[in-house]
């Protein structure tokens, strides 16, 4: 009869464990769709800044639509890159198709506002001044949701990978999440070269 209890005893600690193993999993990975929420947000407000910012350049810029549509087309893109990546954030693919996208409207929006420095009128503009601001601003709030994203994906992986809990990530099909990789190309991550 001991040899039973104890038995009984050992399966009644294994199960309460797994199911404290399960929840803190679950909990992680809600924490990972919350953080890409967030993302989520800022990404849309910059969405519905660039329209404006290119209407306000459309004015100076008459001659330079090629750029202008550029700007509307890779932020067209991106939008819908974002919808897919927000309706399964946990989706390796379409996360990757978001970060290209999202690299493909920075070299658009790039290029604006280096064809808008040759127009001092319209770096003079309130409203493009503005909206510079806004979009600079939303800009480092998506850096920190990215970060923040990357920091719950981070201690969600580990505890996938660690024993004993690797036991119950495996069993209920708890796998690994990608990291969001930074938008910026080989060229944007070299040290700036200062000269005087």
């Amino acid at each position: 009869m001991s040899t039973t209890v104890v038995i009984v005893i050992v399966a009644v600690v294994a199960g309460l464990w797994g199911v404290g193993a399960y929840n803190r999993l679950v909990r992680l990975k809600n924490a990972i769709g919350n953080a890409f929420g967030q993302i989520d947000v800022q990404l849309k407000r910059r969405y519905d800044l660039i329209p404006n910012l290119v209407e306000v350049a459309r004015k100076y810029l008459s001659h330079e639509q090629d750029t202008l549509q550029a700007v509307i087309a890779a932020r067209n893109h991106a939008k819908a890159a974002e919808a897919t990546a927000a309706g399964s954030p946990l989706n390796a693919g379409a996360l990757g198709a978001l970060g290209a996208a999202e690299t493909a409207l920075t070299g658009a929006m790039g290029r604006l506002f280096a064809v808008a420095e040759a127009y001092p009128d319209l770096k003079a503009d309130k409203t493009m001044s503005e909206l510079s601001e806004e979009l600079t601003s939303t800009e480092n709030r998506i850096g920190f949701a990215r970060q923040a994203y990357n920091d719950h994906v981070l201690e969600f992986n580990d505890a996938a990978a660690q024993f004993p809990t690797l036991i119950v990530a495996r069993l209920f099909g708890f796998n690994t999440q990608p990291m969001l990789e930074s938008t910026q190309s080989e060229e944007e991550r070299q040290p700036v070269k200062v000269s005087f």
